[in-house]
């Protein structure tokens, strides 16, 4: 089974061109940091409402992922634990303090840059594991460490946020350009913003 870093530095974006131009389209920076912040919400949960393997599991193959995924409960609290830290670089008000927490996590739990092919099936980029069988929580760490840290460094502001709805416990990625984003999603911009217009029409 072949776990995927990011292809840094070179695939920020979310397209990809020449011989292996599919492969980074999947596994390029931003669809990383996408996968991260999936993976941040769908291990949230409380702890009488844990996920079970087969939530993440099918994360993981939504992007990409190849079967068999191996994942134990042992796993899945393990990638609890490294989702809450990578909740905090969410959680980051402004780029000096995401680039902290990052560097934190990176001193922590990341190993030194290697490259792999993963035996020859795929091209060869970084990861920051410290083996293609690594552990899932340390897989986790690293490989969501190397795509936060190239968008933090391509873009000097923090890479997403906390939802601000306060039903909503959900992180998102801040990638595009105008305003900047509040909500992980439509949905709860709109439940908000209709809560808001009702409020004000009640008082």
């Amino acid at each position: 089974m072949m776990r995927e870093s990011a292809n840094a530095p070179g695939g920020v974006g979310e397209t990809g061109g020449g011989p292996d131009g599919d492969w980074s389209t999947r596994h390029s920076v931003v669809r990383s940091a996408r996968r991260t912040a999936a993976l941040v919400n769908v291990l949230g949960g409380t702890p009488d409402a844990a996920p079970d393997a087969a939530a993440v599991r099918a994360v993981l193959r939504e992007y990409g992922e190849d079967d068999p995924l191996d994942l134990s409960a042992e796993d899945v609290r393990a990638m609890r634990a490294a989702a809450a830290s990578l909740r905090e670089v969410f959680a980051a008000p402004d780029v000096d303090t995401a680039a902290h927490r990052l560097n934190r996590i990176l001193a922590e739990s990341c190993g030194p840059v290697r490259l792999t092919a993963h035996g020859g099936g795929a091209p060869w980029h970084p990861h920051l594991d410290s083996d293609d069988e690594a552990p899932w929580a340390e897989w986790l760490l690293a490989s969501s460490c190397m795509a936060l840290t190239v968008l933090v460094w391509d873009r000097q502001r923090p890479p997403g946020g906390l939802c601000a709805s306060p039903r909503c416990a959900n992180v998102y990625l801040a990638v595009g350009g105008g305003a900047a984003r509040r909500y992980c999603s439509r949905r709860c911009a709109t439940r908000e913003r209709v809560a808001n217009h009702r409020k004000a029409k009640e008082g």
